[in-house]
């Protein structure tokens, strides 16, 4: 499905997709490998902000939560890096099976 040279030359992108999704969609465009994981990354990105908006607005109960959900967004990003390094196409837990890009 993935081409094994397609992996090898935009691990980098793919890794990068991770902390600013928007590079690999200008800079590999042309290659699925590096696109899925900015999908992940766009996903992850707006999970951190929906969630953010939302906890911060709940008094205490959210203030509570707000640190723990950006621990467990944390603990996904550092799961895609970690997928993206290793060549593998893995969606993240709970949100990775939303596709916002194509």
């Amino acid at each position: 499905m993935y081409d094994s040279t397609d992996i090898q030359s935009n691990k980098g992108m793919a890794i990068i997709a991770y902390i600013l999704f928007f590079i690999p969609l200008i800079a590999a465009k042309d290659s699925k490998f590096a696109m899925y994981h900015a999908n992940q990354g766009l996903t992850l990105f707006l999970c951190c902000v929906i969630l953010n908006v939302v906890l911060g607005i709940i008094p205490i109960i959210g203030w509570i939560l707000l640190p723990l959900a950006n621990l467990a967004l944390f603990i996904f990003a550092i799961l895609g890096i970690v997928a993206a390094a290793q060549g593998q196409v893995k969606p993240l837990p709970i949100i990775g099976g939303y596709t916002l890009l194509k």
